[in-house]
């Protein structure tokens, strides 16, 4: 399948139009320029036509610092996996000095080049365009949707060749690999975890906290097992986030979670378990996700076992909804332990996916209700029939009781401390729905 790179200065409308491409509001779209810093791709489609889009980052003439060297870096790397590229400048600005030294570098990366004159919501004077040597530019609007015939004119010949030259990517995902989510704090290593599993520079690394702006996505393939890996910007306390630009980042973060199935929340060991992580760890658990502790840099530090031990104690004081999540001390940077991580990222998922047969569940009751009998309400036991499992991801049970009343919040912990004992369900959240029984005559008297 087609992949066509999005390529051009910062700031000339290339996210916005990946994001009409994808059908979706994948990348952070911000009137500031050089918002976009890693590259990434999705499926996309122009009315027929099918290919994989590729977002980069905005192009400077000359990379003076170490994000605009990380920037140039990854749209070259980006380049590398092109097979067009869609070279995006601003119709309304026009030409300028840095699209002409961008034209003369693209043309020497030996890629297809297809130029895009955006923001052409009015009529505009393209005839500058024509000095850059790459063919007639197509005027478009990417945030109105103008002009896209045109663009659809333009490419179609390259993806019927690809189409011709290579077989159909399932757009689809059928095999559906595990959807696994890195967060945590800025500059605790996410994007480095991320390179090291890939085994690749895929994200932009720099000391500077908050160089991650967007998601990346990547597939990733680990003994059999197929990952859909996400690195996410990092999240701060809410009354450090200032600017819009990084809510933006931290909305797409929170989102990441919700759709993820197991995330890893990645700390520095040399500062574990601050409140803000355990603010995280706590929203990861009520989303009903899988997760899973990775103390990175652990290479750095010195007292290794008394820092397990209070990051254990914190998680067992503050997270009761998941008892014996699993803690993984890795170094991303020297790729030490990552196996481990990986191991247990792989048995907590499958804990995740918990499911107990009803007759299994209700032997169980039976013998923790023997064991613990429910306490009396009015001088009436209080009467549970029956339990079920209603779903897994994660394992969610259903509690039966009688007409009179339903058991306290205390017997409903004594219930799913049962059943992590039993059916051995650690580190991840068990949701007890609980239904009391319809009483046929108090609704008579109702009536």
């Amino acid at each position: 399948m087609l992949r066509l790179a999005l390529v051009g200065r910062p700031n000339v409308g290339k996210s916005t139009l990946f994001n009409r491409l994808v059908g979706k509001k994948l990348a952070i779209v911000h009137d500031q320029p050089g918002v976009t810093r890693d590259w990434k791709e999705a499926p996309a489609r122009l009315s027929d036509l099918h290919f994989i889009a590729i977002d980069t980052a905005g192009l400077e003439d000359v990379a003076t610092d170490v994000i605009a060297k990380g920037m140039r870096q990854q749209t070259e790397a980006a380049l590398q996996r092109a097979d067009v590229v869609l070279f995006v400048i601003d119709g309304r600005e026009g030409l300028t000095t840095m699209d002409k030294a961008l034209a003369k570098w693209l043309r020497r990366q030996g890629r297809p080049v297809l130029l895009c004159a955006n923001k052409c919501e009015s009529k505009v004077d393209l005839s500058d365009a024509y000095d850059l040597g790459l063919g007639n530019p197509i005027a478009i609007s990417a945030a109105h949707g103008d002009g896209m015939a045109d663009l659809y004119s333009a490419l179609s010949p390259h993806v019927d060749a690809a189409k011709e030259e290579g077989e159909e990517v399932d757009l689809d995902d059928d095999d559906k690999p595990i959807r696994l989510a890195l967060v945590g704090r800025p500059n605790v290593g996410k994007s480095t975890l991320l390179n090291a599993f890939l085994g690749e520079e895929r994200a932009m690394v720099s000391p500077i906290a908050g160089t991650t702006r967007d998601t990346i996505a990547e597939r990733w393939d680990y003994k059999g097992k197929s990952f859909r890996l996400v690195d996410t910007a990092g999240l701060r306390r809410k009354a450090k986030i200032e600017e819009s630009l990084e809510q933006l980042a931290v909305n797409e973060t929170l989102r990441i979670i919700r759709l993820a199935e197991i995330v890893v929340l990645v700390l520095d060991a040399n500062a574990p378990l601050e409140a803000q992580e355990l603010t995280i760890a706590d929203l990861v658990l009520r989303e009903g996700r899988a997760l899973v502790i990775a103390l990175n840099k652990w290479d750095t530090v010195q007292n290794q076992s008394e820092v397990i031990k209070a990051v254990e104690k914190k998680l067992f004081d503050s997270l009761q909804q998941a008892k014996g999540i699993a803690v993984v001390p890795i170094s991303a940077l020297k790729k030490r332990k990552l196996d481990k991580l990986i191991e247990a990222v792989i048995e907590t998922h499958n804990v995740w996916d918990t499911r107990v047969t009803t007759g299994q569940l209700n032997r169980w009751l039976e013998a923790m209700l023997e064991a613990n009998q429910p306490p009396m309400v009015k001088a009436r036991r209080i009467k549970i029939r029956y339990a079920t499992q209603r779903k897994a991801r994660p394992p969610t049970f259903v509690l039966f009781c009688g007409t009179h009343a339903v058991p306290p919040e205390s017997y409903i912990r004594y219930l799913v401390n049962g059943l992590r004992e039993r059916f051995s369900i650690w580190g991840v959240p068990i949701r007890m729905e609980v239904k009391k029984g319809r009483n046929p005559y108090e609704e008579k008297k109702e009536e």
